[in-house]
């Protein structure tokens, strides 16, 4: 078996592949979609030493399995086969499968939840009239004629650093534009940004004086990241003054204070990037709330509030990415919203898009500072 094979030669190949077979082993690997970029920026920039650099490739390759392992062995032979015989593989060639193994997707067993639309269905006019006689169980929409809705949507593909290159973002760049469109927003739109000018995006965007006249919005954030903060275009581990955007600044751009105009109104933030370099595979639990200091004043108001978030994966963890289709996390937020946002509100969609990774234990998305007093109903096409 091949993962047992790497398995058997590891202390070998972490003695023996030079630097320069590395980095052609990580290129091949990531074209032949065995690993993605986040992996490949796990090897490159978490490991100095070319032995520990050598020592994470192996195992993260061995552990996909015999797939990914017998390709793993091909490039070895194919790029050093001075190597291929010293690691004693030449007796037992393996052959190069054609097709890598594709994530699996996730199906949801209800059948009621079996169907999954490619296009937006749209809400009743009967089922409006229904939500809305609950009162203050529920946001007020404000009617189509007279509303204006913004999005902000900052999509980063392209860094200084080649390896970094996030391949199949511009598909989700597409289908959350489309989305968001087609949910009444006008998108404004920003690619390739470094974390200052994200920071900048985000708070010009607070000032929009279209929110006055908006009943909500969405805030929609693609890139590498950190457990906290979000890797801007000019990225580098080396750098004493890393190029990030930390997340905390978007609260504080669109809270109460900054950004009066969406005051009691939802606000809707969809992160796609790495908060980290492990597997899923551990739940974080969140600390407990001190209400001690709760203070009680018809003069004061909430800083943060109306805010719900979804994030692509928990803390520490990895999200993962097709080099084609894009990343699992929208392309499963999108297809939740067309199928299910004309009954369903928003957090009910983002439960759904959760129960998607729950037989996928490498990556679990991630509800985040949920403080929305109401339900929050879309309305597709009213």
């Amino acid at each position: 078996m091949a993962a047992v094979k790497l398995t058997n030669v590891r202390t070998k190949f972490v003695e023996k592949v030079s630097a320069g077979v590395l980095k052609q082993l990580l290129d091949d690997l990531n074209e032949g979609r065995i690993l993605n970029e986040e992996e490949m920026e796990s090897v490159i920039e978490e490991h100095k030493a070319r032995t520990d650099k050598a020592r994470c490739l192996i195992d993260m390759v061995r552990k996909k399995g015999e797939k990914s392992s017998n390709k793993m062995i091909e490039y070895i032979k194919k790029r050093d086969e001075n190597l291929y015989d010293e690691l004693g593989f030449a007796t037992a060639p393996t052959p190069l499968p054609q097709v890598a193994t594709p994530m699996p997707q996730v199906s949801v067993e209800n059948s009621d939840e079996s169907f999954v639309s490619e296009v937006l269905l749209t809400s009743s006019e009967q089922f409006k009239s229904q939500k809305l006689q609950e009162g203050n169980g529920i946001y007020k929409p404000q009617d189509k004629p007279g509303r204006k809705r913004l999005a902000l949507l900052i999509n980063n593909v392209k860094f200084d650093r080649e390896s970094m290159l996030r391949r199949g973002a511009e598909k989700d760049e597409e289908r959350m534009e489309f989305l968001l469109k087609e949910l009444g927003y006008e998108v404004v739109k920003h690619r390739d940004l470094s974390g200052e000018e994200m920071d900048r995006a985000v708070r010009d965007f607070s000032k929009r004086e279209e929110h006055a006249t908006s009943d909500s919005t969405f805030v929609v954030i693609m890139s590498h990241g950190k457990r906290d903060a979000i890797l801007g275009v000019h990225w580098d581990s080396g750098n004493p003054n890393p190029d990030v955007f930390h997340i905390d600044k978007m609260y504080n751009h669109l809270n109460t204070k900054g950004c009066p105009g969406l005051r009691n109104k939802p606000k809707v933030i969809l992160i796609q990037a790495c908060r980290g370099g492990e597997d899923g595979h551990v739940w974080m639990s969140d600390g407990m709330q001190d209400d001690s200091a709760a203070i009680e004043s018809d003069d004061m108001e909430h800083k943060e509030k109306d805010f719900i978030s979804l994030l692509s994966c928990t803390p520490d963890t990895k999200s993962y990415r097709d080099v084609e289709k894009g990343t699992f996390f929208v392309q499963y937020l999108v297809e939740e919203f067309n199928t299910h946002a004309h009954k369903d509100h928003v957090e009910e969609l983002f439960t759904k898009v959760m129960r998607r990774f729950e037989k996928f234990p490498r990556q679990m998305v991630c509800k985040d500072r949920t403080t929305l007093s109401r339900h929050f109903y879309l309305f597709p096409g009213l």
